[in-house]
């Protein structure tokens, strides 16, 4: 309901179109009130294959004893076997959790996500 009073002013800004901006706070408003709308916008992002690994654990070592191993050789690794392992996405540290086989086949049961704040606090 406009008041009489402005002379319509307020129903002139509701029927406003947007500036148009892609930042605009009136689209994102309209798009996050919208469900259908915000699904298909992040519908184009379901197939973008992200690369998933597994790390058991790290070493360093010189080449010349790289070189040296033969088959049967150990190379000891800077984690203990009761340590959970870490999952990376992409190649940033995601979660970590523990092995697990299912079907005949090695999994990961995550045990710790690892927080937002924690991801950004290692982008900088």
């Amino acid at each position: 309901m406009v008041d009489t009073k402005d002379n319509g002013r307020d129903a002139e800004k509701e029927d406003a179109p947007t500036s148009g901006k892609r930042n605009d706070p009136a689209r994102k408003a309209v798009r996050a009130a919208d469900p259908e709308t915000a699904a298909r916008g992040i519908d184009f992002l379901l197939d973008v294959p992200l690369q998933v690994s597994v790390e058991v654990g790290r070493a360093k070592m010189q080449i010349r004893d790289f070189l040296k191993m033969k088959e049967g050789g150990i190379i000891e690794l800077d984690k203990m076997a009761d340590e959970p392992l870490d999952l990376y996405v992409n190649s940033r540290l995601i979660a970590r959790g523990e092995a697990v086989v299912i079907n005949e086949k090695f999994g990961l049961r995550l045990i710790d996500v690892v927080s937002t704040a924690e991801r950004l606090e290692k982008l900088r």
